[in-house]
């Protein structure tokens, strides 16, 4: 396939998860009626509590569990491809679940799932800001990439887009398109959001499908939003603004074979490596 309809969901998500699945079930029921066929749900689609503990509660057994099967359901109903967001999967810490984005193909099978490596333990100059996931949260280990119908899919979760090598463990051929659920904070996300997304997207000349959060959550927090479709040329194709809701664009994957032969970056970077 040379072009593939994508999306990307921008959701303020509350306390609520009912509430917030009957969003996203909505969402993704308006992109597959705009003929989406990949789509991408913010960080922490189904709840953002009021207390970074909260996702405790909500963590569920590797494979099985009520998000976990609403995702396979709306992944199957609209033959459409999912990369969940992050739900809190169990393990063997009793306190700390990853934060898992799981893929699923659009027969409804869930063909990989990512734990978010890098955890946003920072302060935030000049801001009276803090935080520390990795009470809360355990740490992945390993960079993931999986085959879809257009090719190499490299998932990542918000605070990874900072780490470029996270991106290059990837053979320079195999990845084609990154998927970045996120809840960036409003202070960062005008800073950096854009410019770190078209980066990863212009030294991998990959497209990039960021799916955001947006706005005052019930717990305080405010989300930066601009969820974007961005080209492997760094060119932003569609931006969510603020509103919560989908975007859709169609990726051009012919457009991205030609671009890298003519300006064969992937390939002089693998002969560097070689040195």
């Amino acid at each position: 396939m040379t072009i593939v309809r994508c999306a990307a969901v921008q959701m303020t998500s509350g306390v609520d998860v009912d509430e917030n699945l009957r969003a996203v079930a909505g969402h993704i029921e308006a992109a597959a009626a705009k003929g989406a066929q990949f789509i991408v749900l913010p960080e922490n689609f189904s709840a953002m509590g009021r207390k970074e503990a909260d996702r405790c509660a909500l963590a569920e057994s590797d494979g099985d569990g009520p998000l976990q099967n609403f995702l396979a359901e709306q992944a199957a109903r609209y033959a459409i491809w999912i990369v969940g967001g992050t739900i809190p999967v169990a393990g063997d810490d009793p306190v700390r679940p990853t934060a898992s984005s799981l893929v699923f193909a659009a027969d409804g099978r869930r063909v990989a799932r990512y734990d978010k490596i890098h955890l946003f333990d920072v302060g935030i100059p000049g801001q009276d800001e803090r935080y520390c996931e990795s009470a809360h949260t355990r740490a992945g280990s390993l960079p993931m990439i999986v085959t879809t119908p257009w090719g190499g899919l490299c998932v990542a979760v918000c605070y990874d887009v900072r780490f470029p090598e996270l991106f290059r463990s990837f053979s320079a051929t195999e990845l084609k398109l990154i998927a970045l659920p996120a809840a960036f904070t409003a202070t960062t996300g005008a800073a950096h959001w854009a410019t770190l997304l078209r980066a990863r997207a212009i030294e991998n000349l990959c497209f990039v499908v960021a799916a955001a959060q947006t706005g005052r959550h019930e717990n305080g927090r405010q989300t930066y939003g601009h969820s974007m479709l961005i080209s492997p040329w760094g060119k932003v194709i569609a931006d969510a603004g603020t509103d919560t809701g989908v975007i859709v664009a169609d990726l051009d994957l012919e457009a991205q074979a030609d671009m890298r032969r003519r300006f064969p970056v992937l390939e002089h970077r693998s002969q560097a490596r070689k040195i």
